[in-house]
């Protein structure tokens, strides 16, 4: 009890210590800078970069920004754990254990969280590059060039794809080469499709191809793709309802069809 009775004022005296160590500096600001020192010292084992920039979150400051986040989250959730199990009486090696692996569940809940941030992101683009692509085919065929058609596409649409589309503006204002900011584009967003796009549009700028048929077939093919993806998301839907007739419905069918001749016979038995 003693033992418990003195963690707990520790977890309640950190704060006063920081204040102390800190003297007028404000604590959260010198935690976050020393942890974003931290952050940056170590290496990124697990493509966070790749993946945030590919979310349009490219710079240092979001992937410190991400860090800090999840290991706050993993910190907090450890030391809640640990006074929980501590006032219940649990022993110190269990409490240990215990927060361990809960610090441990938390940070591969956030890591798989962003992973589904990126799924929900390549979706999206897929799913809105049939139509931007053929928005981009009739910008051209107007007489526009392709930054232009890709400006308008940015300022007009709105999605994924378009803000891909003002990332490669911007770049392009920056100074780099068209070619180049839309290999930068196709290698940000890891998608077959995307890139595969990318490519056409740089071969035909490059060796000066009719750019209007290429576009033309891509928006045929992106079209296919998207059917075929409806296709096969309406066998997935077809075959989950199939659960609930099999294990609910069919069960109750048979029973509302034998209950009369059972209880005929129970009759006759009796």
């Amino acid at each position: 009890m003693m033992i418990q009775v003195i963690l707990v004022s520790m977890l309640f005296a950190i704060p006063g210590g920081l204040l102390i160590a800190f003297n007028d500096i404000d604590p959260l600001t010198e935690l976050e800078s020393r942890g974003r020192k931290a952050v940056v010292s170590s290496r990124d084992r697990t493509d966070i970069h790749a993946r945030l920039e590919e979310l349009g979150k490219p710079s240092e400051r979001d992937y410190q920004n991400f860090r800090i986040r999840q290991f706050g989250y993993c910190c907090s959730g450890a030391v809640l754990v640990m006074a929980l199990l501590l006032m219940a009486g649990k022993s110190l090696v269990f409490t240990f254990i215990f927060s361990v692996i809960t610090a441990l569940i938390i940070l591969v809940i956030i890591d798989r969280e962003l992973t589904s941030q990126i799924k929900r992101h390549r979706v999206a683009i897929e799913a809105e590059f049939p139509a931007i692509i053929e928005m981009m085919t009739l910008a051209i065929a107007a007489g526009e060039t392709p930054m232009q058609a890709m400006l308008r596409i940015a300022d007009s649409a709105q999605g994924e794809l378009s803000r891909e589309f003002a990332v490669v503006i911007d770049e392009i204002r920056a100074g780099q080469p068209l070619h180049v900011a839309l290999d930068s584009m196709g290698r940000r967003v890891k998608s077959v499709m995307i890139r595969r796009f990318v490519d056409a549009v740089i071969t035909a700028t490059l060796r000066g191809a009719p750019l209007i048929e290429v576009l033309s077939r891509h928006a045929v093919e992106a079209r296919g793709n998207q059917r075929n993806r409806v296709l096969s998301a309406a066998g997935k839907a077809e075959i989950s309802m199939m659960i609930p007739v099999v294990f609910l419905i069919l069960p109750i069918s048979i029973l509302f069809a034998l209950w009369p001749s059972l209880t005929n016979l129970n009759l006759f038995a009796s």
